[in-house]
C-alpha cells in the first residue's frame, strides 16, 4: 500500500512540475515579478523623496508688510526656491505657473501683515498644481501645506510667547501624555502605535500567504484530475491494482508538495517586495516581541501548522470533487475559480478589522467558511489565545472529513469518469423548453 501510494505521489509531482504553466505561473514568475515590483516602488518611492526636496513657489506678494516678507524669508531658509510675481495679475500667474515646472502658488493679499500683528484672521491663498504626475505630485503639494502650517505654529508661539515669555511651549502643550500599552494583563513601557504597526506587518503578511497556498493548492488539485481526464490517462490509473482511496491520497499529497513549493516562492517574492516599503520607513528600535509575549513560541507553530493542513487539505478534497465534473484542465479551472471567493472574502476582514466587532450575521458567515480560520490563526496564536485556534481546528476538521467522504465516494464510483457539466448543452435545452411552451 505505501509503495503504491508514493509511487502516486512521485507521478503526481512529476507530472504538475512537468507542465510549464504550473512552472512559470507559480515558481518563477512570483520570483522574478515580485522583485521587479519592489524595484519600481523602491525606485518610485526615491523619486518622491528627490521632488520632496525640490520644492519650488511662486509667491504673488499683495501685502508687502513684514509678515509676508518673513513668509518668504522663512521658506527660503527651508530650501523652497521661491519665484515671486510682481507684474502679473492673477490669471496670467496662474498660466505661467501651470506651464513652468513650479510646485505651487502662494498669493499673499493686501492687509494679511495688518491682520497679523493685531491679532485678526487673516487669509492666504495656497493654488497646488495638478500635472497628474502621480503620488509625487500630491506629496510636494502635502509638503508645500506643511511648510506653511510650521509658519503658523511658529505665529503662534510667538504670539504666545508675548504673553507668557517664560514658557510659551507649556501653555500651548499643557498636558504631557505617556501612552503605554497593556499585554496579556501586563502593562509594557512601549507607545501602542508602534506595537501596532509591527504586529500589522506581521498580520497583513500571513492571511496573504495562506490565500495564495490554498489557491495554488486547489487550482493544481483541480488541474490534476482534468488533466488526466482530458488526456484520457486516468481510465488507465483507475484499473491499477491500487486502492482508489490511495490514488486520491497520492493525488492531494502531490497537489500539497508542489503548492508548498510555490507558496514559497510567492512568500520569497511577496517579502521582498515588503522591504521595498519597509526599507523606506524609520525603524522602531527598542522593540521586543519576546519580552513582552508575543513572539511565537513552539505550540504557537505547532496550533498554526496544524490549522493549515486540516485547511489545505480540505481545500484540495473540495477542488478535487468540483473539478471531477469538468472535460478538461479550462473547464476545471472554471468551476474551481469562484471558489476562490471562499478565501479572498475572509482574507480582506482579516487584514483590515478584528472579525468579532463586525456585525454578528458577519460574522457568523467569515466562521462558517472554513478557510477563515488558519488566517484567524495567523493573528490570535501569538497572542496566546490558543482555545480559538483549537476550536478552529476543530471545526475544520469535521468540514474536512466530510469533504474528503465526498471526494472519497466520488473516486469510488465510475462518476469519476463519466460525471460532467455541460453548460452550453444546458442552455440549449432550456431554450428549447421555452419554444415548445
Amino acid at each position: 500500500m505505501l509503495k503504491g501510494l508514493f509511487n502516486i505521489i512521485v507521478k503526481e509531482v512529476k507530472e504538475l512540475v512537468r507542465d510549464p504553466k504550473i512552472l512559470l505561473g507559480m515558481i518563477i514568475v512570483p520570483l522574478i515579478m515580485f522583485p521587479l515590483m519592489g524595484f519600481a516602488v523602491q525606485t518610485s518611492m526615491e523619486a518622491v523623496e528627490g521632488s520632496m526636496g525640490g520644492i519650488s513657489m511662486a509667491v504673488m506678494n499683495l501685502d508687502k508688510g513684514p509678515v509676508a516678507e518673513t513668509l518668504t524669508s522663512f521658506l527660503k531658509t527651508l530650501n523652497v526656491t521661491i519665484v515671486e510675481i510682481n507684474d502679473l495679475n492673477l490669471t496670467e500667474t496662474v498660466n505661467y505657473v501651470q506651464q513652468s515646472n513650479l510646485t505651487g502658488l502662494l498669493v499673499i493679499p493686501s492687509g494679511f501683515s495688518k491682520n497679523i500683528t493685531q491679532g485678526l484672521k487673516a487669509e492666504m491663498d495656497v493654488y497646488a498644481v495638478f500635472r497628474g504626475k502621480g503620488i509625487a505630485e500630491s506629496t510636494s503639494s502635502s509638503m508645500m501645506s506643511a511648510l506653511l502650517r510650521l509658519f503658523e505654529e511658529g505665529l503662534v508661539v510667538q504670539k504666545v510667547g508675548e504673553e507668557f515669555p517664560e514658557d510659551p511651549q507649556t501653555v500651548l502643550n499643557p498636558i504631557e501624555m505617556s501612552e503605554k500599552s497593556i499585554v496579556k494583563g501586563k502593562s509594557v513601557n512601549i507607545d501602542p502605535n508602534i506595537l501596532l504597526g509591527l504586529m500589522m506587518s506581521q498580520s497583513m503578511g500571513m492571511p496573504i500567504g495562506i490565500m495564495m497556498l490554498l489557491i495554488f493548492a486547489m487550482q493544481l488539485a483541480a488541474t490534476s484530475v482534468a488533466s488526466e481526464k482530458e488526456e484520457k490517462t486516468l481510465e488507465t490509473l483507475l484499473t491499477l491494482p491500487i486502492n482508489r482511496f490511495i490514488i486520491l491520497v497520492g493525488k492531494l499529497t502531490g497537489s500539497i508538495i508542489v503548492a508548498v513549493v510555490g507558496a514559497i516562492a510567492y512568500i520569497v517574492g511577496f517579502n521582498y517586495y515588503m522591504n521595498s516599503f519597509m526599507g523606506i520607513m524609520p525603524a522602531e528600535i527598542g522593540v521586543d516581541l519576546e519580552t513582552i509575549g508575543l513572539a511565537p513560541t513552539p505550540i504557537s507553530y505547532s496550533l498554526l501548522g496544524a490549522s493549515l493542513f486540516v485547511s489545505l487539505l480540505s481545500a484540495l478534497a473540495l477542488a478535487v470533487s468540483v473539478s471531477v465534473f469538468a472535460e478538461d484542465v479550462r473547464g476545471a479551472q472554471a468551476l474551481v475559480g469562484p471558489l476562490s471567493m471562499l478565501l479572498v472574502f475572509p482574507m480582506i476582514f482579516m487584514m483590515f478589522t478584528d472579525i468579532y466587532s463586525l456585525p454578528f450575521p458577519l460574522m457568523i458567515i467569515l466562521l462558517a467558511i472554513p478557510f477563515t480560520h488558519p488566517m484567524l490563526a495567523s493573528q490570535v496564536v501569538f497572542t496566546g489565545d490558543y482555545l480559538t485556534v483549537i476550536a478552529g481546528i476543530v471545526y475544520v476538521s469535521f468540514f474536512t472529513i466530510a469533504v474528503l467522504y465526498i471526494a472519497a465516494r466520488i473516486f469510488g464510483t465510475e462518476k469519476i469518469l463519466t460525471a460532467k457539466v455541460k453548460f452550453r448543452k444546458l442552455r440549449f435545452k432550456k431554450n428549447k423548453q421555452h419554444q415548445i411552451k
